[in-house]
């Protein structure tokens, strides 16, 4: 497959994908139409910050699998897009965490301690040793805000050097932080009790201007170091309380319009410490969110989990094994279920019992969404089945039993509208053996696969030599036969595994005989 690269990674994770057998092109300079033709047959697409992936691009990529951010920050790519194209968006959090958390530190010295602006002086020939009184960080507050990763990192390093911490994150519960040594507050009581103010926080319409006049002035006499990503900070009111006096200082390595312009009021600022979005820049952290990406596209391509899926389920890649052989049960029988029911679905249920109920389940329920979708949306997969779930206005429920009467581990999908239902229920025989072993309530036992004729009939003498026959003469070989009845002489349910397309005309000859109460051709193929 071909993957292109369009942003600069470290070469680890090029060679990783051209081991692994695909073609890796890469095109630094690219972009507007040459991008769109550069992308056209692309599998996989590899970005930084500097390529912006927007709809437009989706539309123009349309073997796009997966796009991998060589990073953290995924502000450059439209993730609605990507999902609505059924396109996987993957980033590599961890690779740089450790970089940018000691960039973080080191912002934090250089502007307590005036580093930048004595090191200028002295390079210039002024021996300013009486001019610099720093700031010691110990017994001072550190305010944290945004205790995710990166936030954790930096919380555990100046915790260590006698700093106290206060975090806000309302996304983190109090046993976590202070399991960090940290007290969580509100953004108002952070900012009041902060002599440094370190921001961690993703750029997105609610941190937007997050840290703006009114809150620098809550900090007033601290030192605000942004190491996360710009836009977070309001640039010119920051160096405004810079330079009046209400902050100490300000340290900044992110910027809401990179690279900065030469115009920023940051650059007139002398208490202003800025570099140039170095936080990533090791050499360590350049290979390792390399080879995570390329990890992750690996991963796509083998329809495996992908680690770090920001619009599509993801799992443990320990617990996946385990997992593995229920995502084709439970798309199957999804695809059966719809192709079973008669009428509008706009309810859709999926429950685990036994075994099964106990292990992660987002992307089997994403599987069983595809499989119902898979009839009616030609570009359904896991990524996107859920949105267009949510989209064609259908209840999605998942329940977990412990127990399963009859099996190990049981998925059963059901389709509903109002009092009308499918239900057909999937399971493993002899550790990976797949079999169709309900529908409708009928027991089955039917190994699923290519095309099934499913046929409800009274139970008498002679219907099954009726439906042979009738498969005969329009040269239809049965490959496999499965039959489950309510009750004696009562109403039987049959399923024929089939090596050719069964016509229109065959399935209204059978229906033609008073015994045969309706049947359906399914396809399980693409």
């Amino acid at each position: 497959m071909k993957v292109l690269v369009t942003d600069p990674i470290a070469d680890a994770g090029i060679e990783r994908l051209r081991e692994a057998g695909h073609d890796v092109e890469t095109a630094y300079e690219v972009e507007g139409d040459a991008l769109h033709e550069a992308v056209s047959d692309a599998s996989a697409l590899v970005v930084r910050s500097g390529t912006q992936v927007d709809r437009d691009l989706f539309e123009a990529a349309p073997e796009l699998v997966i796009v991998g951010r060589a990073g953290i920050g995924v502000d450059n790519i439209d993730i609605d897009a990507a999902t609505d194209h059924g396109v996987i968006v993957a980033n590599a959090p961890d690779g740089n965490v450790r970089a940018a958390a000691e960039h973080t530190v080191a912002m934090t010295f250089a502007i307590a301690r005036s580093i930048p602006q004595a090191h200028a002086r002295l390079k210039a020939g002024e021996w300013a040793k009486g001019e610099y009184l720093g700031t010691e960080v110990n017994n001072k507050t550190l305010g944290i805000v945004g205790l995710g990763r990166v936030g954790q990192e930096v919380a555990k390093r100046l915790g260590n050097l006698g700093m106290d911490l206060v975090a806000f994150d309302p996304y983190i519960g109090e046993e976590r932080a202070e399991q960090l040594g940290a007290e969580l507050a509100d953004l108002d009581e952070v900012l009041e009790r902060a002599d440094f103010l370190t921001v961690h926080t993703p750029l997105t319409p609610e941190t937007e201007g997050l840290i703006g006049e009114e809150e620098l002035a809550q900090l007033e006499g601290g030192y605000l170091i942004n190491c996360a990503r710009g836009g977070v900070v309001d640039e010119p009111a920051l160096a405004a309380a810079v330079e009046d006096g209400v902050l100490a200082g300000a340290a900044l390595d992110v910027f809401a319009e990179e690279p900065l312009p030469d115009d920023s009021p940051l650059l007139d600022v002398e208490d202003v410490v800025v570099t140039p979005h170095l936080g990533a820049s090791t050499e360590a952290a350049q290979e390792n969110v390399a080879t995570s990406i390329a990890d992750q596209i690996l991963a796509a391509f083998a329809e495996e989990p992908v680690v770090n899926a920001l619009n599509a389920p993801s799992m443990d890649q320990k617990a996946f094994p385990r997992v593995k052989p229920y995502i084709d049960i439970a798309e199957t029988a999804g695809r059966i279920a719809v192709q079973l029911f008669d009428g509008h679905v706009n309810e859709i249920e999926i429950v685990y019992a036994g075994d099964i109920a106990e292990e992660e389940v987002d992307l089997v329920t994403a599987s069983a969404l595809k499989g119902v979708f898979k009839p009616l949306e030609w570009q359904v997969n896991a990524v996107n089945a859920p949105q267009i779930a949510e989209e064609r206005g259908i209840d999605v429920s998942e329940t977990k039993r412990s127990t399963s009467e009859d099996f190990q581990s049981l998925v059963t999908v059901t389709v509903r509208n109002g009092d009308s239902e499918m239900s057909v229920c999937g399971t493993l025989f002899a550790g990976e053996d797949p079999r169709i072993v309900r529908i409708d309530g009928f027991r089955v036992d039917a190994i699923p696969g290519g095309r099934m004729v499913v046929s409800r009939n009274t139970d008498e003498p002679g219907v099954i030599g009726l439906i042979g026959t009738v498969m005969g003469e329009y040269d239809i070989n049965i490959a496999g036969m499965y039959n489950a009845r309510e009750t004696f002489g009562g109403e039987a349910m049959t399923v024929y595994n089939v090596d050719q397309e069964v016509p229109e005309e065959a399935r209204e000859k059978l229906e033609a005989d008073p015994r045969v109460i309706a049947t359906r051709y399914i396809t399980l193929t693409d």
